[in-house]
This record gives C-alpha cells, structure tokens and sequence, in this order.
C-alpha cells in the first residue's frame, strides 16, 4: 500500500463538502495502471458530482481528468510502462489525489511536446471539443456556429479550433473582458449576452439566416433563445447544465422551428472504443502540437484547495482552463 492524500467527500452539497485526506492506494490489478499525478484539470461536471445533479456512490472522490507518470503497471497491461508520460478523461472520479490506480483502457501516451498542465486542461475539454466540431456536427469551411460560454475551458478550445477549419465563430459571454478573450482565442462576433439579445445579434450576423449547429454548455437560461438561433434542419447540441438542467422537452418546438434536431451527447459515449479514443486524442494533440489551437491554462490552485476552486467555477470568476496542482 501507498499512502496519499486526495479529496473526498462523504456526502452531496456545497464545495464545503469536500476534505483533503490520507489515503491508501494498492498495487494495479489486472488491466489497471497506478498513476501519480503532475496536474489534474477542473470542470463543471465536477460540480454535478458533487452537488448530486449527476449521482454516485459515496463516499468517494471527484475529478474527471490527469496528467502524470505511470508509477506501476497491473497483469495484462502492455501499452505502458513505469515512467511512461500519460493523460486520461475518464470515469469513475477520482483524479483529485496524489496518485491512484486505474484502469488503463482510458489513458493514452502523452507526447513530450505537451506538458503535464497542458495535458491536464485539455483532456477532457479538449477531447469534448473534438468530438463537437468533428463528429456531433463535423464543422467544414464557410459554416457560421454559435459556441455558448466562448470564454470557458471548452469555449476557448472550440472557437480556435472552429475558426481553424475555416467557420464563422459567434460567441456568448457575460462580460465586456470575456468578449475580448474570446476573440482573441478565434472568435469572430463575441456577444455579451447580459446586454445583448443573442438571438436577435446571431440574426443580424446571419442575415436572418440563423446557424446550423448552436453548441450550448448552459442549459435552462439559454435553451429556448438558442433553437431561434437555428436553421431550419439546425442542431440544438445539450452538452452542459451550468445554468440548471434544461425545461421538459416538447418535439413541437423542433417542428415549429423547422424541423430541428437535438442531441445530447457525452465524452464518454464517444470514447467508449479504444479505437476512436486514440484517434479523437492523437487529433487533439496535433491541432495543439501544430499551434492552431492553444491551450489557456488561467488558474491554478493547489489541489488541497479544490473547494477554493469550486467557488470560483461556480462564480464564474473563471476563463478558460483551471488546473490543480498536487
């Protein structure tokens, strides 16, 4: 056994809930790896952990995403080795500790060129990105997308990438100086929607147009005013609840609005082949390598402050990409 420290809480709630204590963590069994972490990353499906939105057994742990070095490898594990530089987005939760054991089906080698706070801010957003633009709706050259919360973790990576392949990026933020972040990370019409009307502004861009894909991470504040921003045949893409779970769904709205589409996807829907997660994380790491998209790690906070962290997520006193640092 090896002793640790990680973050734990034993019932839903607040960021108060969460305790920084000892741990033990075992020897890898079969098909798992024991990682010690370098950084893990901060997102929002943290909090639905956390405050029981999304439920899980408790007691437990959260975070979804690490970086770091493999420090042991279980029977039957022959794509790593000790040392080995490796990064995951993967459930269960639990990379807010020191280290930990884990099956290795989710974890990829890590290039030399991308750091460990790098990897750690871009796995999870950087592979949910990925799957947005070239898989739920594959955005080509000369498409307008409406991308919410364009300053976010997620934000930040889809508009650059977005803008790369050649789209019309239109953003929503909720302030002036996220405005100007997210413009200067790709986008090419921010609008701060706490003084603007986003679907009469994603209008006008569009000359009456509207987008074939509004790609929302908000949820309830955002729902309604984003499918009239669609094309008819448009996609409404549900990937977040940051505002509260969206209203029961009614199909007529879709009919009435021009036969629009809805999905709700998920990373881990996307990933669950090995083979489509070592193609979505070696595409990732190209666009990052080539420099076409950068990552934008904001803050960093100690890991033992995690709760800090969760404060000021929810606060939205966040841009882009948050690490903690063990």
């Amino acid at each position: 056994m090896t002793k640790t420290k990680a973050i734990r809480f034993d019932k839903t709630g607040g960021p108060e809930v969460m305790k920084w204590v000892d741990v033990e963590v075992g020897e890898p069994g079969k098909g798992e790896i024991r990682v010690k972490h370098h950084a893990v990353g901060l997102n929002f499906i943290d909090v639905y952990f956390r405050n029981g939105l999304y439920p899980m057994p408790l007691p437990g742990g959260l975070g979804m995403e690490g970086a770091g070095e493999v420090t042991a490898i279980g029977e039957g594990v022959s794509q790593f080795k000790p040392g080995d530089r490796v990064a995951y987005a993967s459930r269960p939760p639990g990379a807010y500790a020191e280290e930990r054991v884990m099956s290795a089906d989710y974890v990829v080698a890590l290039p030399d060129s991308i750091g460990y706070e790098d990897a750690a801010s871009i796995m999870l957003q950087g592979l949910t990105a990925q799957y947005l633009l070239r898989r739920t709706y594959r955005v080509k050259a000369g498409d307008t997308v409406l991308i919410h919360a364009a300053a976010g973790g997620v934000g930040l990576l889809a508009c650059q990438w977005a803008k790369a392949l050649g789209a019309t990026v239109i953003g929503t933020v909720g302030s002036d100086e996220k405005a100007e972040l997210a413009k200067a990370h790709g986008c090419d019409c921010p609008i701060v929607y706490t003084h603007d009307n986003f679907t009469k502004r994603v209008r006008e861009i569009t000359n009456g147009a509207g987008v074939p894909v509004v790609y929302d991470s908000i949820g309830k504040d955002t729902y309604t005013a984003s499918l009239d921003c669609l094309a008819p045949l448009g996609l409404f893409v549900s990937f977040g609840n940051s505002s509260g779970p969206l209203p029961p769904i009614d199909s007529s709205e879709f009919a009435g609005r021009g036969s629009l589409y809805f999905t709700r996807p998920t990373l881990f829907s996307y990933i669950a082949k090995r083979s489509d997660l070592d193609a979505m994380a070696a595409e990732l790491f190209e666009v990052v390598g080539s420099g076409k998209v950068k990552t934008n790690v904001r803050q960093k906070y100690p890991l033992q402050e995690a709760a800090r962290a969760h404060e000021d997520l929810e606060g939205r006193k966040t841009t882009g990409s948050t690490v903690l640092l063990p």
